[in-house]
């Protein structure tokens, strides 16, 4: 059973991989890009939201292909194919296509959600799943630090060329990587009786991927648009701006396996999930406050408020596998995976165009009523 450790390693470096692109390596590049490209605002949001609209289309059957064939083949052909389209993107001679390329390497990439999700669902008892797949979701702000320290360094050195090279690099690490460790336990079982038709008909599994899927509008705004907000309204350099996001990747991945090891602890994933939605209502609000205070009270808190709205994720996972099963765990956590990307295609376009109309201080104040509403909607599945 100390293989299962392996697993969890193998997992959670080939998901940073992918994140590295997506979390920091996009917000980071989206000045350059906008000046390369002369973008609006708008654009930009548009830019973010690619890779979420690829994303949206693919993550459950992908979840589901990962039930049925296995997680080592599904994390390797996803992995390597969006590595493949972001050597691409780093030739793109329009934003057309960029966006196209963007789309698709969003497509491919979202193997890695549901392949190392069910391997880590699969090798891992209940009573240590919150730690382990809390863990696991600390891939996310650790792919995301790599690439708000790499990426400016990159960009200031070879361009966005040289950036998005290097970011089909770390695609192609993470499928190399999850190639070589994964190995799936109940080799044989196949995927569920029934397995897509289940998971779409269970109400809770709708209300948990709803409620806590709102939460990422929150993520979006702070994590997404910070390198932006800083280099616009308080004149930080695009390199300055990422170490703030930096610092969020940090407290996140602190934040993720605290409220996994707490959520076994209490034997309840919503109970945790909950408080952290309270917790992000909170530091969105403070920032709002400070959008034009201070400039070194705001990047505290928004360094805070950064960690934290993505402190829910680890948890909002362990819950959809665990309310599907071991069988269709695969299939849930595309389908938890699928609501959350189809809120982040919405989420940058929505906020963009809230600041755009109003003030970002009163974006990141409309903002915090997200993961209040979620807070709100989690309520029934307390028990859980």
């Amino acid at each position: 059973m100390r293989y299962r450790w392996a697993v969890l390693a193998g997992g959670t470096a080939a998901a940073a991989g992918a994140a590295v692109t997506f979390v920091t390596g996009l917000p980071v590049l989206a000045p350059a890009l906008r000046d390369k490209f002369d973008l609006s605002l708008g654009e930009v949001g548009l830019l973010l939201a690619a890779a979420w609209i690829g994303s949206t289309a693919t993550l459950l059957p992908w979840g589901l292909a990962a039930d049925k064939f296995g997680e080592r083949l599904v994390l390797a052909l996803g992995l390597g194919g969006s590595a493949v389209c972001l050597v691409g993107a780093a030739y793109a001679s329009s934003f057309a296509l960029l966006l196209v390329l963007l789309g698709l390497a969003g497509a491919s990439g979202a193997s890695v959600n549901s392949a190392s999700g069910r391997a880590v669902m699969q090798w891992f008892g209940e009573h240590e799943r919150g730690l382990a797949l809390g863990i696991r979701q600390t891939a996310i702000p650790l792919g995301g630090l790599v690439g708000a320290l790499a990426v400016p360094a990159i960009l200031d050195a070879g361009g966005t060329r040289a950036a998005f090279l290097f970011l089909g690099a770390c695609s192609a690490a993470g499928a190399v990587i999850g190639a070589v460790v994964l190995r799936t336990r109940d080799r044989g079982e196949g995927v569920a009786a029934g397995s897509l038709s289940t998971t779409l008909k269970d109400g809770r599994l709708w209300r948990l991927c709803l409620g806590s899927g709102i939460y990422l509008y929150a993520q979006i705004a702070v994590v997404g648009f910070a390198v932006v907000f800083l280099h616009d309204e308080h004149g930080l350099s695009e390199g300055a701006a990422a170490l703030v996001v930096a610092v969020t990747q940090v407290l996140a991945a602190a934040f993720r396996i605290g409220a996994g090891r707490w959520s076994d602890v209490l034997g309840s994933r919503i109970v945790p999930l909950r408080y952290v939605g309270l917790a992000v209502v909170v530091g969105l609000v403070l920032t709002a406050l400070l959008a034009r205070g201070p400039l070194s009270l705001l990047v505290v808190m928004l360094a805070l408020a950064g960690g934290l709205s993505m402190g829910w994720n680890g948890l909002a996972f362990a819950a959809a596998a665990e309310l599907a099963g071991a069988r269709r765990s695969g299939a849930s956590i595309g389908f938890q995976q699928t609501v959350l990307s189809a809120i982040g295609v919405a989420a940058p376009l929505l906020f963009a165009a809230t600041v755009s109309a109003t003030s970002w201080a009163v974006a990141f104040l409309v903002a915090a009523l997200f993961p209040l509403a979620g807070w709100r909607a989690l309520r029934p599945l307390r028990a859980y």
